[in-house]
């Protein structure tokens, strides 16, 4: 809209203009007259304090009355605003929808935990990340050597699948080096590395790159205490370091027995066993089965919230079996490892993959000693957890994943039905969360 159109009658926007500028000029007489002659009688006073009053209150029409005027204007089309307002109604809607999702803990490590919580975060921003930080080798146990840092790298993963960047932010984070002294390494573990150096802290480093990232929901490190994670092989010797106990299991030829931590006593942080006791679910997994998820477990504050948490209790198992970690293990094999690690009440269901890989990747994975979990539905049965199936088969590059969206689907409708609905205060969120899975649905 030019200068000009708005000297047009009828427009309704000069006349508050001129009874804000009277508004301003009373105020301005009755500070001067003041300002000049400071002795005057009551008369004076009460005349000059009126004239205020009528100012402020000649702005405050002629602010809220040129506002709906201009408003109206708006609405007329008089004047032309760049808003999407469909993209604002959708950023509304979904900020409000996220808020009201459920109370959701993870708890793992590795690849397998920041997969699952891509998808989580379409349902709720109430998400907890519980990371384990056992982690010694590659690009982070080098940073743990040099600067005696807890491992970032299963954390910076979890961060990043929880933020809200931009594609190329995220790709700058992943970049490892190629070569001098930080090949292989990758920028994002450099990044907490250098707000560790800033911070009071490992948990302050974390949450201030959580803020810089603009992280749906929290991640926290399992404890501050620096563990490492040791193996006791079915042939009696010790392995230490969480990178080299699949290797020596191979090497050795003798499976894992039980894990450990160095030292037992390790102190979660007292924001991880909150979340844990609050929280409506609880996921364990995906994720290797002996160095990313039980050593989470092993820290004793965790383990008990978990078993008092009244918390729907989920392990999502992996796809295919691990080279040194769960050889030839069924899914019962891995439910009863976890219980045997970390007692009973830490689960109540067991979410499974039933879709297939196609023979030829499975050949390719089968020579990497690597197969897929055989679901025992008996034995699962009998140790009296409830079987969840579906097909969460993602294959990119030959590299077999589970379906971010697919499983979290999955989680969350079982959430929904095994939680929300049996509780009343919790209905309002199971509707919310119905509409999201509608909408998802529809994409």
């Amino acid at each position: 809209m030019k200068i000009i159109d708005w000297l047009r009658p009828g427009i309704k926007v000069k006349r508050w203009v001129l009874l804000a500028a009277m508004g301003i000029l009373f105020i301005a007489f009755a500070l001067l007259e003041f300002v000049k002659h400071r002795l005057y009688s009551s008369y004076y006073m009460a005349f000059y304090i009126f004239l205020i009053i009528v100012g402020l209150f000649a702005i405050y029409i002629s602010v809220t009355q040129g506002m709906k005027s201009i408003i109206a204007l708006i609405n007329r089309g008089y004047i032309n605003v760049s808003l999407d307002s469909k993209k604002l109604e959708t950023l509304i809607y979904e900020k409000r929808l996220l808020v009201k999702g459920p109370k959701i803990v993870a708890i793992g490590g590795g690849t397998g935990l920041s997969t699952m919580l891509r998808g989580l975060k379409y349902y709720t921003s109430n998400i907890t990340a519980i990371v384990t930080v056992a982690d010694d080798g590659g690009g982070s146990g080098d940073l743990r050597e040099d600067l005696g840092m807890l491992p970032p790298g299963d954390i910076r993963n979890c961060i990043l699948a929880l933020s809200d960047t931009e594609p190329l932010m995220e790709e700058l984070l992943q970049y490892r080096f190629k070569d001098g002294r930080l090949k292989n390494q990758s920028f994002g573990n450099l990044f907490l590395a250098a707000m560790d150096g800033v911070s009071n802290n490992f948990e302050e480093a974390v949450q201030k790159m959580s803020s810089v990232l603009a992280v749906t929901g929290k991640v926290i490190p399992v404890t501050l205490d620096h563990v490492v994670l040791k193996a006791k092989l079915n042939n009696g010797n010790i392995v230490k370091g969480e990178s080299n106990i699949p290797k020596q299991a191979i090497e050795q030829n003798s499976p894992i027995e039980k894990i450990f931590l160095d030292p037992k006593d390790a102190k979660a942080l007292s924001e991880a066993v909150s979340a844990i006791l609050e929280a409506d679910a609880i996921i364990l997994g995906p994720g290797s089965l002996y160095t990313s998820i039980i050593p989470n477990l092993l820290v004793e504050d965790i383990r008990s919230a978990i078993q008092k948490s009244e918390a729907l209790k989920i392990y999502v198992s992996n796809i295919m079996t691990q080279p040194g970690e769960t050889d030839n293990f069924t899914v019962a094999d891995h439910v009863k490892t976890i219980v045997s690690h970390s007692g009973n009440r830490i689960l109540d269901y067991v979410v499974v993959n039933v879709g297939k890989i196609g023979d030829e990747l499975e050949e390719k994975y089968k020579g990497q000693a690597s197969h897929l979990v055989d679901i025992d539905r008996e034995n699962i049965k009998d140790l009296g957890i409830k079987l969840i199936e579906g097909d969460f088969v993602s294959i990119k590059e030959d590299l077999i994943r589970h379906n971010s969206e697919k499983l979290a689907a999955i989680l969350i409708e079982t959430i929904m039905d095994k939680k929300l609905l049996c509780d009343r205060k919790k209905i309002i969120e199971y509707f919310y969360l119905s509409e999201r899975l509608k909408e998802k649905n529809k994409k």
